[in-house]
């Protein structure tokens, strides 16, 4: 087990410089386009004005992304919400009345970002800014709030990669800021990455593990996903286009604008959500700089304590964490979202713990025991076990051949038993009788502790 200590936020945790595991390439040449981060590639269907249709969408037909859709009242259910953020300032009146205000004022609003990426105005763009600021506004409210904790990681990754830092709000339409989001298709996190490409770009997606709802590692993974595809097209708007439906389905709506490469030329031509995908995206950036225009109220965040991360090299248990370290439950889950169930698997490679700064030195001191603090209950995993063979009761005396040989070998299996006590354990059996824990689950089959009184029980 190492150590290695860092004074940081909640969720700004130990693997910021953390190189990712793998590196890849966007191929654009796949029309299988394997690379799709959600799951709105509508190439099998022409319906909905799909991106296999040759006819152009109309201007009403568009779907809003996910992460406008989504509960947001799920936000104030996880525990990092509930504990570090709070009711909006008293200084701050929402009348819950959205202004309105000119063309003109929108348009110079949005010339006023200090952003690389073309935020132009149009009908479109309006309507979606109406959403934010009106029937979402508190929605908006929630997610400045969590912004305090996930904007510092989110700009840390995309200067790492040289991009626009506007780029920030991608997690607003994809997730709503919420890193456990798991779309209708499976993408999952704060950046809703898909598993084929999550594992692409180096992200551990198995039973026990899932990276893509790591805030960091997953931060880092989006920028160089964004930074390949912008090697591809070269405009940020196509960029972020095939962000939300894949590569292919940019290059198909290219072709069928006539070779036109600017994203509202090829808007018709696009899957419906991605017609959605841009203007949702410029409105999520004048919602979150021009809130207080529209008299949104912030949610107050309050910092989180320091924490420090650890590296685990065995299987351990999170009840083994809550009860040597003294942490709640709660808090060791929200501060390890990346491990799927109770188990941080250890034995197939070395894996990090994020603890509350106090607590890791009582992992520390707790050395091996910490371990095999109730091991026997909480690490149900056999290692080995036998196959249990057919006993026989009747008397095999002077068979020949296969039938009294299986004989024999059913009264060798049958070993020696105990008959369950009332008010035994395993542990206790297995001391009265010279042997393990363990060896009693093997040689019986039992997983936990469930065992009853009478039961005859094999102990060798």
């Amino acid at each position: 087990m190492k150590k290695t200590t860092i004074a940081l936020p909640l969720l700004l945790a130990a693997c910021l410089a953390m190189p990712l595991k793998a590196t890849a390439q966007v191929d654009i040449n796949d029309d299988d386009d394997q690379t799709e981060l959600t799951d709105d590639d509508d190439t099998d269907t022409d319906d909905d004005g799909d991106a296999d249709s040759d006819t152009p969408a109309g201007d009403d037909d568009i779907a809003l992304p996910e992460g406008m859709v989504s509960e947001m009242d799920s936000l104030l259910l996880d525990w990092n919400k509930r504990q570090y953020l709070t009711q909006p300032d008293d200084d701050c009146r929402d009348s819950g009345q959205n202004p309105d205000f000119t063309k003109e004022e929108y348009i110079h609003r949005l010339q006023r970002l200090p952003n690389v990426i073309e935020m132009p105005y149009n009908e479109v763009v309006r309507k979606f800014i109406d959403q934010y600021t009106g029937r979402l506004r508190r929605s908006v409210s929630i997610m400045l709030g969590a912004a305090n904790f996930y904007t510092p990681i989110f700009e840390e990754a995309l200067e790492a990669y040289q991009l626009p830092l506007e780029l920030k709000y991608l997690p607003v339409i994809e997730s709503a800021l919420n890193p456990k989001a798991i779309s209708r298709a499976g993408a999952g996190g704060l950046w809703q990455f898909m598993i084929t490409t999550a594992k692409l770009y180096g992200l551990e997606v198995t039973s026990l593990i899932d990276e893509r709802s790591d805030p960091i590692r997953s931060s880092y993974a989006a920028a160089h996903y964004l930074r390949d595809l912008y090697g591809i097209f070269g405009d940020w708007t196509l960029v972020i286009a095939a962000y939300n439906c894949g590569p292919a389905n940019v290059r198909k709506a290219i072709s069928r604008a006539g070779g036109a490469t600017d994203y509202w030329q090829i808007y018709p031509y696009l899957p419906r959500e991605t017609r959605g995908y841009v203007p949702a995206f410029i409105a999520a950036n004048y919602a979150m700089t021009y809130y207080c225009d529209h008299g949104i109220c912030p949610v107050r965040a309050v910092l989180p304590e320091a924490t420090d991360t650890l590296h685990v090299t065995r299987n351990l248990h999170m009840e083994q964490v809550v009860a040597i370290c003294n942490v709640p439950a709660e808090q060791v889950k929200a501060l390890n979202p990346q491990y799927r169930t109770n188990l941080i698997p250890g034995d197939s490679h070395t894996c990090t713990l994020r603890l509350p700064a106090t607590a890791t030195a009582a992992f520390i001191e707790s050395g091996d025991s910490i371990y095999r603090y109730h091991a026997d209950e909480l690490l149900t995993s056999r290692r080995e076990i036998e196959v249990a063979e057919a006993q026989f009761t009747k008397n095999t005396k002077g068979r020949r051949g296969r039938n009294a040989r299986n004989g024999r070998r059913g009264r060798q299996a049958a070993g020696r038993t105990a008959t369950v006590r009332r008010g035994d354990t395993l542990g206790a059996i297995a001391r009265r009788n010279g042997t393990t824990v363990a060896k009693l689950r093997s040689l019986n089959g039992i997983r936990g502790n469930n065992i009853r009184a009478g039961q005859k029980i094999r102990v060798k």
